[in-house]
C-alpha cells in the first residue's frame, strides 16, 4: 500500500493527467526535487507495475527484458540501456532532473513537472497537520500542537518537513525528567576542556533569560523572579547575545 495525498491543485492535475492515460500504452514521467512525492504518487496509480531503480544497472537491465510495463525511478541515473529498449516499453519514470532533454522528449509521451513543497502551500499545512497527527500518535502523546508554532524546514520538503514537526513535537512533549535525561546524555558526551562549568551553565541561562523575557516582557519582572538584581541579569543578556 502507497499512502499518497495532496491537496495542490497542480498535483491534482498530474493525477488526472496520470489516470486518464493509465489505460494507454504510452509513456510518462515525473520531474522534481527529491521528498516531493513522485515515488509515493506513481505507486498509488499505478501499484501493480513493478519498480525499479535506474540507479541499478543490472537490475534495472532485467526488469526491462522481464515486463513490458514497469515504473522506474531515479530515471536521471539510467545509462547504457539502448534507446530502442526502452521505446518498446510502456515507462513511468521519475527524475529529480534532466541530463538529457531530447532523449526525455523522445521517449515519454507525458511530462509533468511537480513543484517544491514550498510552492504548494496547501499541501505544507496538510501534510504538516497529518506529520503532527503522525507523530503525536507515535510517541503516544497527547497535548495539543499547533503548526503555526512550528518553525518549519521545506529545504528538503516532505523529508525536512516531517523532520521538524516531529522535533518539535518531541521537544515540547518532554517533561522534567525527560529534559534531565536529555542534558545528562548530552553533558556525558560532550564535557571536555578546561572551562566546563561555564560552558554548560550556559546551556541552562541562556534558555531560562529567553523564556522568561519572552514571558513577561520586563527584565525588572524577570529579576525579581529569578531572585536576581536587575544589573546581574543585564550582564547575562549581554553575555549571551540576548536580544532584549
Amino acid at each position: 500500500m502507497h499512502n499518497f495525498t495532496s491537496k495542490s491543485s497542480t498535483i491534482q492535475d498530474i493525477i488526472k493527467g496520470l489516470n486518464l492515460t493509465k489505460s494507454l500504452f504510452v509513456s510518462s514521467i515525473i520531474i522534481g526535487e527529491p521528498h516531493t512525492g513522485k515515488k509515493a504518487l506513481i505507486s498509488s496509480i499505478f501499484e501493480d507495475l513493478p519498480l525499479v531503480s535506474a540507479k541499478d544497472s543490472d537490475i534495472l537491465k532485467d526488469a526491462i527484458k522481464q515486463y513490458d510495463e514497469l515504473i522506474i525511478t531515479d530515471f536521471e541515473h539510467i545509462q547504457n540501456i539502448p534507446t530502442s529498449l526502452l521505446e518498446d516499453k510502456k515507462i513511468i519514470a521519475t527524475a529529480n532532473s534532466i541530463t538529457n532533454q531530447s532523449f526525455i522528449d523522445n521517449l515519454f509521451a507525458f511530462i509533468y513537472h511537480i513543484p517544491p513543497l514550498k510552492d504548494r502551500t496547501e499541501d505544507i499545512k496538510h501534510l504538516g497537520n497529518l506529520y503532527i497527527k503522525e507523530a503525536k500518535n507515535k510517541l503516544m502523546i497527547q497535548k495539543e500542537i499547533n503548526l503555526d508554532d512550528i518553525s518549519l524546514n521545506l529545504d528538503q520538503n516532505t523529508k525536512s518537513l516531517q523532520a521538524s514537526i516531529y522535533k518539535y513535537v518531541l521537544k515540547h512533549s518532554m517533561d522534567k525528567e525527560d529534559l534531565k535525561e536529555s542534558l545528562y546524555n548530552y553533558i556525558y558526551e560532550h564535557i571536555d576542556g578546561n572551562n566546563a562549568y561555564k560552558e554548560f551553565l550556559d546551556i541552562y541561562e541562556e534558555p531560562l533569560i529567553k523564556a522568561g523575557l519572552s514571558k513577561y516582557h520586563s527584565q525588572l519582572k524577570l529579576s525579581s523572579i529569578l531572585g536576581i538584581n536587575r544589573n546581574t541579569l543585564r550582564k547575562k543578556i549581554l553575555e549571551h547575545n540576548i536580544d532584549a
